[in-house]
């Protein structure tokens, strides 16, 4: 019998020709090699099928899925994790790369905590609408491995606000524990990331952390980071929070505190969603936004948290007053500022948004 992988690297792959090899052979270049490759190609309508069948050509770790007709992000990761067999499987995007010390630091960190899930950190790199490197952005937490329930519980929190929590593809998850609990991806844009981990941590004890950044998180300006238009993009993203809080209700660590850490990231989707409904494409004028923040202030999730909020940050400070004061007006105007500085001055926005 052949033996197990420690890792199956699944990757979904769409209309990414330009990308695809580079992330590719990141992963042949790891310095720990028991691992396999997945290639789901989704249908892609451009080279990425014939890159697929030559690098599985060239590599013999690597095997391909062909899709007849596209299904979507989430249906591809599921599709590569019905034939993967490692003890880990990792979800890696097909546009992105990691630096070659990632899976020997995962192998080290479970020969003294085998956990349910490995957790790392990101460099997101920003490109111009050219496609040319702008800045880099690092994000992390401290190296530890989490034995207890109640420790790992409380620490997710903090992964929310360091925006590590809500990603698939900064995480090993286990296979075994995956198969068991018979977790699968949903089709639900902007949020099946945080979906999965929601249900996938709700009973997990064990969780190793690695204070590493060689997963590189590509962003690609376009000429208008409005451009993706979501029209449910506050739907989800409230959906979102509220997944957690009912996940802190459930582990009945719902304090305060937490509340008032949902409650500021909360305003943030908040004043993302107001700068979007500015947005020709939203169709909504004036009166309609107006009504939009009056339903807001009226919504059971917002009552619940909001009135908690507290934060250091001086411009979240602003916007979580504004909100707990129920401004109408205050928060059509901020709304449009923001809209009309991430529409003139997209790189700037998101550096100014990185520090806030």
């Amino acid at each position: 019998m052949e033996s197990k992988p420690f890792i199956s690297v699944v990757m979904p792959v769409y209309n990414v020709e330009k990308y695809l090899e580079k992330a590719v052979l990141s992963v042949m270049k790891q310095t720990m090699k028991d691992f396999e490759i997945i290639l789901v190609d989704d249908c892609s309508p451009d080279k990425c099928p014939e890159i697929c069948n030559r690098l599985s050509q060239e590599y013999p770790k690597i095997r391909v899925i062909h899709h007849q007709k596209n299904k979507g992000l989430s249906e591809a990761r599921n599709s590569g994790m019905e034939i993967a067999r490692g003890k880990y499987i990792w979800f890696m995007d097909s546009d992105d790369y990691v630096e070659n010390g990632l899976f020997e630091r995962a192998y080290d960190s479970v020969k003294s905590n085998p956990a349910k899930v490995i957790l790392f950190g990101l460099t997101e790199d920003y490109y111009t609408a050219q496609d040319q490197f702008h800045h880099s952005v690092q994000i992390k937490d401290k190296a530890y491995n989490y034995c207890n329930v109640d420790e790992l519980r409380k620490k997710v929190i903090e992964l929310e606000q360091k925006t590590l929590y809500g990603y698939a593809w900064n995480k090993f998850y286990d296979l075994n524990y995956l198969r068991s609990i018979q977790l699968k991806y949903e089709k639900i844009t902007l949020i099946e990331d945080i979906l999965f981990n929601v249900q996938y941590f709700m009973d997990i004890d064990t969780m190793n952390v690695l204070d590493y950044c060689g997963y590189h998180y590509n962003k690609r300006m376009d000429q208008s980071l409005t451009s993706k238009f979501v029209p449910e993009y506050y739907k989800l993203h409230h959906k979102r929070i509220e997944m957690i809080y009912h996940q802190y209700q459930y582990w009945n660590l719902c304090t305060d505190e937490i509340r008032g850490i949902l409650a500021a990231l909360y305003t943030r989707y908040i004043f993302s969603a107001l700068q979007r409904n500015c947005d020709k494409r939203a169709k909504l004028n004036y009166k309609k936004r107006k009504d939009w923040v009056k339903r807001l202030y009226k919504d059971k999730l917002f009552n619940e948290l909001i009135p908690y909020g507290k934060t250091d940050a001086k411009l979240l400070k602003v916007l979580l007053v504004i909100l707990q004061k129920k401004q109408v007006t205050g928060a059509l105007i901020l709304g449009r500022c923001i809209f009309i500085c991430k529409e003139k001055l997209p790189m700037i926005f998101s550096i100014a948004k990185q520090k806030r």
